[in-house]
């Protein structure tokens, strides 16, 4: 009963940061902790039934465990063979399979100390499984809420339309990019069916190996698709999600704009360039393009960390103070 009431804590800081805005970072992190008072109220609610209830708690425990073990490991080391296969050698290629081989190491050590009792081993292998756990929570409540940023919030009403850059290949648009593009083009479609005339803004600077700047290629994309030239706006300086945005902005305002914005980029990027825009004060949404199935754990992993180096501070703190109340309680006699 305590829990149950406990979630109701956290679930009204959860709606009510939504409503204020739903691009606060905090909210993924109410959102995670509203769900693991809820998993433990039905976990104590089962295990005080007994019987039956407390056979399927068991038995979801051990699947957790199995699943947390070796499939989801072994998952995402697939996943990096097929990223190394399809995607070339890169760092970000790699993370699914780095991911993949630390949780194998994890569960390794995690054996070996039980097997080799002692104070000092169980209080090493207990802080690392409290960092861990703490970097699953933040992983799993990031990307839940991600998912229902990118499911909630307006999908219409628009003045301008931002498409943030991605790579080239050459001078050609890859299907990443594309995703983007043509998302931007349903949006911008349905406004000016519903009698509005929005402009397109595409940002994207010339990177390495690449022939055009991002935003050229995109404009090309855009008029080959019969969008008239004078509503495609281009901004071709940027490098990064926050001078896409930042520079789409100043870019609008010169122009006197002073309607509703919104930016479309790939589905798994959509809540860190939401936190950035909040950021940078910027009265603008982010929508989502789909991605490919088999790039979306990196993905999703890379976002996950550029997420945490927003605040590292905070989050290296609570970590610490963890793993120094775990050791202060193993080692102390």
């Amino acid at each position: 009963m305590i829990f149950g009431i406990a979630a109701l804590v956290p679930a009204l800081f959860f709606v009510v940061g939504v409503i204020r805005d739903r691009r606060r970072l905090g909210n993924a992190v109410w959102l995670g902790v509203t769900l693991v008072f809820v998993v433990l109220w039905l976990v104590f609610r089962a295990s005080a039934n007994g019987g039956w209830s407390a056979a399927v708690v068991g038995w979801a425990f051990v699947v957790l465990l199995l699943g947390l073990g070796f499939v989801l490991p072994t998952a995402l080391v697939a996943n990096g063979v097929l990223m190394l296969r399809r995607e070339g050698f890169g760092l970000a290629n790699l993370l699914s399979l780095l991911a993949g081989l630390a949780i194998f190491g994890l569960v390794l050590a995690f054996g070996f100390a039980t097997a080799h009792t002692g104070p000092v081993g169980d209080a090493v292998i207990g802080a690392l499984l409290i960092v861990a756990a703490y970097v699953a929570f933040l992983f799993v409540s990031l990307l839940l809420y991600s998912i229902v940023y990118g499911s909630i919030g307006r999908r219409t009403g628009f003045d301008a339309v931002v498409v943030l850059g991605a790579g080239l290949i050459g001078d050609r648009v890859p299907p990443l990019l594309a995703a983007r593009l043509d998302r931007a083009l349903h949006l911008y479609r349905r406004e000016v069916a519903a009698g509005r005339t929005p402009l397109l803004v595409v940002s994207g600077g010339q990177g390495p190996g690449e022939v055009v700047s991002e935003a050229a290629a995109m404009r090309d994309y855009l008029l080959r698709r019969d969008v008239p030239a004078d509503r495609v706006v281009l901004e071709d300086r940027a490098t990064t999600t926050e001078e896409n945005l930042r520079y789409s902005a100043r870019l609008l305002a010169e122009r006197g704009w002073t309607g509703r914005a919104v930016a479309v980029t790939n589905n798994f990027h959509v809540f860190r360039a939401a936190v950035l825009a909040r950021r940078l004060r910027l009265r603008m949404q982010i929508i989502g393009a789909p991605t490919a199935w088999y790039f979306l754990p990196s993905a999703f992993l890379r976002e996950f960390a550029a997420l945490l180096t927003h605040n590292p501070v905070v989050h290296t703190a609570t970590c610490g103070v963890l793993v120094g109340l775990h050791l202060w309680l193993t080692l102390t006699p």
